[in-house]
């Protein structure tokens, strides 16, 4: 039968976790490897959320869950199909369609808006409030797109614009502008990180700015050492308020403190695009891109669930795509993860154009 997962276990895992490593747990160098045989314990479910007729699904790497702990946000590009835009010019840069998609718990939206604001939605957040938070990379090609891209939009929960990042169209190294910010996150005293630097080397780091959108501190350049980067793709936060920060060209997780001291450095999560840390801090780390071009194809694509304080991992639901040949090989799976608090596991795709449903089963 199918059922939600034992939050009990997670809980459990955890707490022995972290009695058998000491009260360094949190800081220390974590040594399991990121192993493609672990339990799976998730059946996935498609066809869960139903877009409005007349309508289908594009790429999406953009997931969060609602403050109400089961609904869903998405933000999705307008049907287009292209990770490039270089390669397919087709993105949410000339269409009017809304891109913020709200799903309740049955997979009915109820809710959307956002047309006309964005060349290619790619990161996503919802914070503690309920506003809604989306970066914008540009579209390439000229057009509206020119106008378009290197920013980040807050949203109320009803749609209405509450705060730009960034210049629109523009790219830069400075604190007003980005080059292709990944992904946003708000600490609980509302000062905002953003992952800096899909678009090249020029931008990779970590940008920090308060509530109102005042720019404090960045950090970070291009490189493998640690607090440097190589396209930050992730960002999510612990219940001890530590940043953690897909690193996804170096193949690993850095953590941060909310001042950009480097804390530590996993690499047993693999090559995530998509991070997200629950209230019992379990880690959903998602793999979309690992294969043998990236150097990586001794490690499966997939979802990886573990301890965000031990760096431990559990369980491992493996993308069933060949990661080295056929259609999808840039990318298959979630690039997006997020978990409602029933441990539900939701991912966002690009390759796929999809939205997936994991629910954890139990045999009889």
């Amino acid at each position: 039968m199918i059922t939600s997962p034992n939050k009990a276990f997670y809980s459990l895992t955890l707490a022995a976790a972290l009695v058998a490593l000491g009260s360094d747990a949190l800081n220390a160098q974590a040594s399991f490897p990121a192993s493609n045989d672990l339990p799976n314990p998730y059946m996935p479910i498609d066809g869960w959320a139903k877009m409005p007729v007349g309508r289908h699904w594009g790429a999406t790497s953009a997931i969060d869950l609602d403050p109400d702990g089961k609904s869903i946000w998405v933000a999705e590009r307008c049907g287009t199909d292209s990770l490039n835009p270089r390669y397919t010019p087709r993105t949410c840069a000339e269409s009017d369609l809304p891109v913020v998609l709200k799903f309740n718990p049955d997979g009915i939206l109820v809710k959307s808006f956002g047309g006309g604001i964005f060349s290619l939605p790619h990161g996503f957040h919802v914070d503690s409030e309920g506003n809604i938070w989306v970066t914008d990379a540009p579209f390439v090609g000229g057009g509206a797109g020119d106008t378009k891209g290197h920013q980040i939009v807050k949203f109320s929960p009803e749609g209405e614009i509450l705060l730009r990042l960034g210049v629109p169209g523009e790219t830069g190294n400075d604190e007003r502008h980005f080059n292709m910010p990944s992904d946003v996150h708000t600490a609980p005293n509302g000062d905002i990180f953003v992952a800096d630097g899909h678009g090249g080397d020029s931008n990779a780091r970590i940008m920090k700015f308060d509530a109102g959108g005042n720019f404090i501190m960045s950090w970070g350049e291009a490189g493998s050492a640690p607090g440097q980067f190589d396209t930050p793709h992730g960002l999510a936060m612990d219940s001890q308020g530590r940043l953690f920060v897909a690193d996804r060209g170096n193949g690993r997780i850095q953590i941060f403190d909310q001042q950009g001291n480097f804390l530590n450095e996993w690499d047993q999560f693999s090559r995530l695009s998509g991070i997200y840390i629950d209230q019992n801090d379990v880690l959903y780390g998602v793999d979309s891109e690992s294969n043998q071009s990236q150097g990586r194809g001794d490690i499966t694509r997939g979802i990886r669930i573990g301890s965000a304080q031990t760096g431990e991992v559990w369980a491992f639901i493996p993308d069933p795509a060949d990661a080295n040949n056929g259609p999808l090989r840039g990318s298959s799976g979630g690039e997006g993860v997020v978990a409602d608090v029933d441990g539900i596991i939701y991912t966002a795709e690009v390759g796929p154009r999809a939205v997936k449903r994991y629910f954890r089963y139990i045999d009889p």
